[in-house]
């Protein structure tokens, strides 16, 4: 019996990298997408001794709008068919909407919604033709609040509404659609953004989590089927205030902290 294959974006670290370490170790094959190609490399390896499985390294920018296109076409060259798709990949820009390029703001939202539900959208006819297919798209506990900095937190919630769309359209079919919606997590997301000291100065070490818990619940979501997952009891708690209290009270509560997380 063949192995399923599971392609996850984001995959040469953080949270993309647990995904691509638990799948293997579930026994699937993998495709992994990422810019970074010696980072794919250097995984793909010691995925492949470790656990024997099939990995193909796929470097791309997702900010190319050709981008999910090519991945398509180079996962289906050799007549394999995607039975799990992991969105992953993502950044945040520091500073405030009007204090980035409008250049920087596109290819965030080519990378963050764009290209999952473009891949979504080249994918989903094989899973429902095959009558299996599993989908994760990685939002946040961001997008489950009003407000936010910049442009992520809208993006996420957009995420978010098209999980639970996907989900229900899919329902019954043997595709089954989550939104994982972590909180801080244990990463380089924060390296490459620039906001590590300031975060690291904001937060205590409690509301942070490790990815590999965040993936494990994720996956867990996704196999029960559930269109939504808040990993972690602090970023469940967050979620039902979130949705308790007056969308202005949050919103205030947000726009008083934003400030720590402007460019100087």
């Amino acid at each position: 019996m063949a192995r399923q294959l599971a392609l996850v974006t984001g995959a040469s670290a953080g949270i993309g990298a647990a995904f691509a370490r638990t799948l293997a170790a579930q026994g699937c094959d993998l495709a992994l997408t990422a810019r970074r190609g010696e980072r794919l490399e250097a995984l793909a390896a010691e995925l492949r001794a470790r656990h024997g499985i099939d990995v193909l390294t796929l470097v791309a920018d997702l900010a190319d709008p050709a981008a999910p296109a090519a991945l398509e076409a180079a996962l289906t060259a050799d007549g394999r068919a995607v039975d799990i798709l992991i969105n992953n990949a993502g950044y945040g820009l520091p500073g405030t909407f009007g204090g980035n390029a409008w250049g920087d703001h596109a290819a965030t939202l080519q990378v963050m919604l764009s290209a999952p539900c473009e891949l979504a959208h080249r994918l989903l006819p094989g899973m429902l033709r095959r009558g299996y297919g599993r989908i994760v798209n990685v939002a946040s506990v961001a997008g489950l609040t009003p407000g936010g900095v910049g442009l992520y937190g809208p993006v996420k919630r957009y995420l978010i509404g098209f999980s639970q769309s996907l989900h229900m359209e899919c329902v019954g079919t043997g595709v089954q659609v989550s939104a994982l919606c972590p909180g801080l997590t244990w990463s380089e997301f924060h390296d490459v953004n620039g906001m590590r000291d300031q975060l690291d100065t904001a937060t205590p070490a409690w509301l942070w989590m490790d990815a590999e818990t965040v993936v494990a619940a994720g996956l867990a979501a996704v196999e029960a089927n559930r269109p939504v997952c808040v990993p972690g009891p602090v970023n469940k708690t967050l979620a039902l205030l979130a949705w308790l209290l007056p969308d202005t009270w949050v919103m205030a509560l947000t726009a008083a902290q934003g400030w720590r997380f402007r460019k100087p």
